[in-house]
């Protein structure tokens, strides 16, 4: 039996070969994530394998488990401390090898594998390690399945059992393309930026566009895990401005970026412009909802106002249900809903039945994306863009707060908020026209104009976004009134971007 984790462990010691390195905040909501080294050690990795274990047959899931690894430097390695925990606990894992996230999610389904743990820091920068996790496909762990693994692991309350198995799959990745591609060919010929970041979406997404039948212009697909241009994170503007440059000196239709695991897709248009994408997530809507009237829509409380109150998806009546961020949150509010799919601002897009299995999947997105192109041939992606009514708005801005304090600072912003309606207070001149609190604090003024703060569930972090229907001038505004409020609190640090 492992020792039980513990939360600090000095390395280059013996007690660090000797002891597994859990620290407790790596389980966070939906996801784990450490700074590998610092916050865990690859004994760590063996208890959270056999953590996990245990939970599966604490919930009375068939052992039988679909894992894979992002491409990093140390990932294939906390990919085989987390088999042996797992094998430990009686779990027949089925390995991918090297995998983007809806890869492990697709093999839940194409292995017959009730649970998955895919290895993958996802977008966060190099240093990161994590694992995304779940037992009922196509959903991943929410809170309740994240805290009772952090129970288990952290008390050390491992169950070891025999019947542990593995088996390798080889070239997995063309299943999975082939389930892409199948039934799909495009009758327009469009000229594709395909940026990935130098991670491990260049496996996998430029044969999937060739094989649509695109003209594929390759943009940092050459694999190098130190990741020398910019992080692989499609909500980064880095990574947009390298995508916008590249359409435009190659005259592409449109540009696709993809994160480090895949489950995520940005668009710039052709002319280069960047498209956030719960804008990009308002198009779908339009698209698919002339297909499939009367449709529901799951969207973030990050995305633009433009879901509830866009004339088309009225017309179509489309129903759009904000909900908590997070790609976990989303997912699982998609199957009970059995919304046709949920859109993020952070690019995380779910196509449910019949147009997808329920999950986040870059390249499903960037497919629906070419579809969408195919169904408008006389019109380009600027034009779509176009269509949709003026808003201005922020990308995601992510000020520092250290995990312990986070949660606390937005309670503490909540109730200024709440405060502020109460008293009658102005924002920007203008009445608060409502508080939505289901995940951080949504505030909106009487144009329309709001701004978000919420946790953010893999980082020290927080997260702003602001987006007004009425101005630009508003906008920036409306960033300056929240962040007066946020900086009421010493505990926040500075943005990673701002407006």
């Amino acid at each position: 039996m492992l020792p039980k984790p513990v939360a600090v462990l000095e390395p280059n010691t013996f007690e660090y070969e000797r002891l597994p390195l859990v620290k407790p905040t790596g389980f966070r909501e939906y996801d784990a994530r450490w700074l590998f080294g610092a916050e865990l050690n690859l004994m760590g990795v063996q208890a959270l394998g056999l953590g996990l274990a245990t939970l599966l047959h604490e919930m009375g899931v068939k052992p039988r488990l679909a894992t894979g690894h992002d491409f990093r430097s140390y990932s294939a390695s906390i990919k085989q401390a987390l088999m042996c925990g797992l094998m430990a606990g009686g779990v027949e894992v089925v390995d991918i090898g090297l995998a983007l996230s809806p890869m492990a999610y697709f093999a839940q389904f194409a292995l017959d594998c009730p649970a998955v743990a895919m290895v993958t820091a996802s977008h966060n920068d190099n240093g990161w390690t994590g694992v995304k996790m779940g037992a009922q496909r196509p959903v991943t762990f929410g809170p309740d399945e994240m805290g009772r693994l952090r129970d288990i692991v952290l008390e050390g309350r491992f169950q070891s059992r025999s019947g542990g198995g593995y088996e390798y799959v080889e070239n997995f990745g063309r299943i999975y393309l082939d389930d892409l591609a199948s039934g799909k060919k495009l009758n327009r010929k469009l000229k594709v930026v395909a940026a990935c970041g130098n991670g491990t979406a260049g496996a996998f997404a430029p044969q999937l566009l060739e094989r649509l039948g695109c003209e594929m212009v390759p943009l940092d697909v050459t694999p190098d895990y130190t990741f020398p241009r910019y992080n692989p994170n499609p909500e980064d503007m880095a990574m947009l401005h390298a995508m916008a440059a590249k359409v435009r000196e190659t005259g592409a239709d449109v540009g696709l970026g993809f994160d480090g695991d895949g489950d995520r897709c940005g668009v710039v248009d052709n002319h280069g412009d960047e498209i956030f994408a719960d804008k990009i997530g308002v198009m779908l809507a339009r698209d698919l909802s002339k297909l499939h009237r009367g449709a529901t829509f799951v969207v973030d409380v990050k995305s633009t106002g433009l879901f509830a109150s866009d004339p088309v998806l009225k017309a179509h009546g489309v129903k759009a249900d904000y909900w908590k961020t997070g790609h976990s949150h989303i997912k699982r509010r998609v199957n009970e809903l059995n919304a046709l799919a949920g859109f993020e601002k952070s690019g995380h897009f779910f196509f449910n039945t019949p147009v997808g299995r329920g999950y986040d999947d870059g390249l499903l997105t960037a497919v629906h994306v070419l579809e969408m192109l195919d169904r408008n041939p006389d019109k380009s992606m600027a034009d779509l863009y176009a269509d949709l009514p003026m808003t201005w708005g922020s990308p995601t801005m992510s000020p520092h707060c250290a995990d312990e304090v986070k949660y606390g600072v937005v309670d503490k912003v909540i109730a200024r908020f709440e405060a502020m309606q109460a008293a009658g207070d102005r924002i920007i001149g203008q009445n608060i026209e409502s508080l939505v609190t289901v995940n951080g604090v949504r505030v909106t003024v009487e144009d329309g104009t709001w701004g978000l703060v919420r946790a953010s569930s893999n980082k020290p972090e927080l997260v702003v976004v602001i987006e007004s229907p009425a101005s630009k001038e508003n906008l920036y505004a409306m960033f300056k009134a929240v962040d007066a409020v946020l900086r009421e609190n010493p505990e926040v640090g500075a943005y990673n971007q701002t407006i």
